[in-house]
């Protein structure tokens, strides 16, 4: 698997029992504690990551000064050798310090959407561009024009765990969720188109506020206490607030698609959705987000099992199938 940064090293789903490796990794978990004979001191035990996985790592010597150096949710450069413990992989660290900025790439440490990044932040331009009503198409570039915002747009996750969450999972979604507004606008055509790309382009545009992904994808304490629903209705009341003459009808319509779009109360919707934009850019969103969580859970199944394990959150295991439904073009002609 390539990595992002030429000097990344070995990813964890690629080290070896009996290897030497130098590499960059991310410390989950870091905690000092006493080996069984007291008189040895203290030990490390480290929990190292990257986009692929996690390790144990243990650093035996020196482990009380070397713990100084460096923080739990910092990215160091490990040497060690790798070792099997439990029937697992682990590290024993014989040199370690803390990372340089320029000598790692943060995409080598946290789940990263598989697409390219230009290309949906294109995608997402395009729709932009192709506002025609002045004041929404005022409103959609006083964001996606803006480089600060269009800089934490295409990096934020789109979720800590549900549905696209990665790095890049924003923007992912939200062009998935416009490539389905276009389909279902051909269908629908007494939907109005754009009002519904508008509700699509700033439906979740609160979540670069909403999450912190330095290091792993957490809350920030104002995502943690408001919420991207709340937080986006805020950013959009403030830039309608400073677009002269917006008509009052539109900005309500447009501030309802975001306060609905999780169609439920029980979701985090403050209100249903009452207009047909807002019931269409509900379903979009979750039809999009579904598909995303379920594929995920599809492909992270144990290898040759049929069925995930069961989902806490669904509240049950998805089915894959067996692989013995294909059917030639003979059969299927018959």
């Amino acid at each position: 698997m390539p990595t992002f940064h030429p000097h990344k090293g070995p990813y964890v789903r690629e080290l070896k029992p009996g290897e030497r490796i130098t590499g960059f990794f991310l410390v989950r978990y870091k905690q000092l504690e006493s080996f069984r004979d007291r008189t040895r001191g203290q030990f490390l035990t480290l929990m190292l990551s990257d986009r692929t996985g996690s390790v144990l790592a243990r650093v035996w010597e020196g482990a009380p000064e070397l713990a100084e150096t460096f923080e739990q949710g910092s990215t160091v450069k490990v040497q060690g050798d790798v070792e099997m413990y439990m029937d697992r992989a682990q590290i024993i660290v014989q040199k370690l310090r803390p990372a340089n900025a320029d000598e790692y790439d943060l995409r080598d440490f946290q789940p990263t959407t598989e697409k390219s990044i230009d290309e949906l932040t294109e995608v997402v331009r395009r729709a932009v561009d192709r506002i025609q009503d002045p004041h929404l198409a005022a409103l959609v570039r006083r964001f996606y024009h803006d480089p600060a915002f269009l800089r934490l747009f295409t990096r934020a996750p789109a979720a800590r765990r549900v549905h696209h969450a990665y790095i890049g999972g924003l923007l992912e979604h939200t062009a998935e969720v416009l490539a389905l507004c276009g389909t279902v606008l051909a269908l629908y055509p007494e939907i109005d188109s754009e009002l519904l790309m508008t509700g699509a382009l700033l439906h979740d545009i609160g979540k670069v506020r909403e999450y912190d992904w330095q290091a792993d994808i957490e809350y920030t304490d104002e995502g943690q206490l408001i919420g991207h629903i709340t937080i986006g209705d805020e950013m959009v009341s403030a830039a309608i607030a400073a677009l002269p003459g917006f008509p009052e009808e539109l900005a309500m319509r447009v501030r309802h698609m975001i306060l609905s779009h999780h169609g439920r109360y029980e979701w985090g919707s403050p209100r249903r959705p009452q207009t047909l934009e807002a019931m269409a850019l509900h379903q979009i969103e979750e039809l999009d987000a579904q598909v995303n969580r379920f594929r995920g859970l599809l492909a992270n199944r144990p290898e040759g099992e049929p069925w995930t394990p069961y989902d806490r959150l669904l509240g049950r295991s998805l089915y894959a199938g067996r692989g013995d439904l294909e059917i030639d073009e003979q059969s299927r002609e018959e």
